[in-house]
């Protein structure tokens, strides 16, 4: 199935390293705009500087792989200390490969993070990785974006992973 979720939490800091072990994931694939920020936000979410530490001192492998174009990315993978792949083309499989292959790791060992259905689920899927969805930071204010997030609804998660 195209737009099937592994798990769905609230916020990408919901997301636990026991949570990881359970399913056998050693890397996440993190989308950007509206997962670790808002959409042209220099700074990270509340929480994600503390969450990204937690995630490496636990060994999960990090990278960022967004659409966005390197003016965009690499400042704010720097300022986490994480690599990137900027224009990703998401939903085609290019930049979920290219993280794979960078990090070292299998497929199976590997999760996209993300919040769009039709760019972050979808290339999850036809990459064939685990899925965590997030639920965006904030609804985007653009007409192209308000379209794409009605045309979501349908497959959006009914129920969210619980912190543990």
């Amino acid at each position: 199935m195209l737009f099937r979720l592994t798990a769905a939490f609230r916020k990408v800091t919901d997301i636990t390293p026991s949570f990881l072990k359970k399913i056998n994931v050693r890397g996440l694939v993190l989308d950007l705009d509206n997962t670790l920020t808002t959409h042209d936000n220099p700074r990270p979410a509340e929480g994600v500087l503390d969450w990204i530490k937690t995630m490496k001192d636990n060994r999960i492998k990090l990278m960022i792989v967004s659409n966005n174009h390197p003016p965009r990315v690499k400042p704010f993978a720097d300022m986490l200390g994480l690599d990137f792949v900027s224009e990703g083309k998401k939903p085609l499989t290019k930049g979920f490969r290219e993280a794979c292959q960078r990090m070292g790791l299998k497929k199976q060992e590997l999760a996209a993070v993300g919040d769009q259905i039709f760019t972050d689920v979808l290339g999850a899927n036809l990459y064939r990785i685990k899925m965590l969805y997030v639920s965006p930071i904030e609804h985007e204010k653009t007409t192209f974006f308000k379209v794409k997030r009605k045309l979501e609804i349908p497959f959006l998660p009914k129920k969210f992973h619980e912190s543990e």
